[in-house]
């Protein structure tokens, strides 16, 4: 263990975090790391008694669900007597979040609420609301979450994540020592090119982090360059992976690169961490204590215990609920308990959120979750798609929405200039639709290279 990494933990971070932020993080997570050795039965009352808090506000206080309700026959929040009833409630879906913003904000809260913007892997914008204790307690879930596999706040980390292309001079300064300060270094995925390879290799050897967190493919990238050319970096003690499905012969790739252990995680924007392993690495444990995850309908009616669609609930957003909220992703459950001895419920697999990867002239390789990160801010679109078949050529689907112009396209142009270079061609085409794959999603990206 480092020397800074308790200092940090027991100190450096409660100061920070409960002293000069007065947030409630920390003693969250105190309760999170008590309640998952609840029996998988404490555990299901325990997510049913603040369902049913939850629930009752809902009635009460949220217009748009106490409208759809009684469309759907309820005469009142008593009629939910158990997760049978709810599990018979109307689905949300983004565009009834899209349609209905100020609908299911609860009044009390109107003013006071956090807001963020998704593009999501279905490429459909979308804008949320969420209190500050469900932040807290999202922050919470991570790090426990995160501490599964072993990975402790403090310790050494290097992310390979999506870094902003444009920030410069003080604010990536400031950026710069807030990493510092958690003792953790970022390098830009989106930036890794063949020739960058040794770069970033050097950066890891030199950093010699204690843990990596990273998107899938470009680690998978960069371990089979590694072993390629036969670079290698002192071990880590372990890998996170995130934001993409990661596939067995991925997480072989990336632990022969790399010497040391991959460990799967699962979230979404609109409620962070969802589940992760632990260090049995047998399915993923899911967050039942702060979350509900529900699944619908199978994918393949004759596999019911495969596939389905992963519906969401956030158990402490008070001020915008999303209950029973269909994020677009797929999952297959898993029976039994882990030997870990938690009583969470598992996720044997998240299925269909791999984004295809776009290449450039110059040997590049970037990840489709660029595509959804750089066109979040960009108004005026309701869907998009990104289509690449020749590798100098990009050709960009659009849904338009209001606000769209001019501006708009010279700004998914430069968008999308930043990560492929202004070699690449954009063409762009209007449509009213954008049809979806036979999983029920929309891809952001598709790549037709061979």
């Amino acid at each position: 263990m480092n020397l800074y990494e308790p200092l940090f933990r027991h100190l450096l971070f409660p100061a920070y975090e409960s002293g000069l932020r007065r947030r409630r993080t920390l003693a969250y997570l105190r309760e999170y790391e008590a309640s998952q050795w609840l029996s998988a039965d404490a555990l299901a009352a325990l997510q049913w008694h603040r369902l049913q808090r939850l629930v009752e506000h809902c009635w009460n206080e949220v217009p748009y669900y106490r409208e759809r309700w009684r469309q759907a026959g309820l005469a009142g929040a008593g009629d939910i007597r158990g997760p049978d009833d709810y599990a018979r409630l109307p689905v949300l879906t983004k565009q009834d979040v899209r349609d209905n913003l100020e609908r299911l904000v609860a009044p009390a809260y109107r003013g006071r609420l956090l807001y963020k913007a998704t593009g999501g892997s279905t490429g459909e914008p979308m804008r949320f609301g969420y209190t500050r204790e469900s932040y807290e307690r999202r922050m919470a879930g991570m790090h426990r979450g995160y501490g599964w596999s072993g990975a402790r706040l403090g310790q050494r980390t290097l992310y390979l994540w999506g870094a902003s292309l444009s920030a410069s001079g003080l604010p990536r300064i400031k950026d710069e020592l807030y990493h510092a300060a958690f003792n953790r270094k970022v390098l830009n995925a989106f930036l890794m090119t063949e020739a960058a390879m040794p770069r970033y290799v050097d950066a890891i050897a030199k950093y010699r982090p204690q843990v990596v967190v990273s998107y899938v493919a470009p680690l998978v990238n960069l371990a089979r360059w590694m072993i390629a050319h036969g670079r290698t970096v002192p071990p880590p003690e372990r890998i996170l992976t995130a934001a993409e499905a990661l596939l067995a012969p991925d997480r072989a790739t990336i632990e022969q690169a790399f010497g040391c252990p991959v460990h799967n995680t699962y979230g979404c924007r609109e409620v962070m961490l969802i589940a992760a392993e632990c260090t049995h690495r047998d399915g993923l444990h899911i967050s039942a204590d702060h979350l509900k995850v529900e699944f619908g309908a199978p994918l393949d009616p004759e596999r019911p215990d495969g596939p389905a669609e992963l519906l969401v609930t956030d158990l402490h957003n008070y001020g915008m609920p999303l209950l029973r909220y269909a994020n677009g992703d797929l999952g297959t459950p898993m029976a039994g308990t882990c030997a870990c001895g938690r009583g969470l419920p598992r996720l044997a697999s998240v299925d269909g959120r791999k984004l295809d990867t776009l290449r450039t002239p110059d040997g590049r390789v970037v990840p489709g979750e660029f595509v959804v990160y750089a066109l979040l801010g960009v108004e005026g679109i309701r869907r998009y798609q990104v289509v690449q078949r020749q590798l100098d050529t990009l050709e960009v689907v659009l849904v338009r929405g209001e606000g769209f112009g001019d501006d708009t396209v010279a700004a998914v142009r430069r968008e999308l200039a930043r990560a492929m270079g202004t070699d690449v061609a954009c063409n762009f085409s209007y449509v009213d639709s954008i049809p979806l794959t036979a999983s029920g999603k929309l891809r952001v990206t598709v790549s037709e290279l061979s």
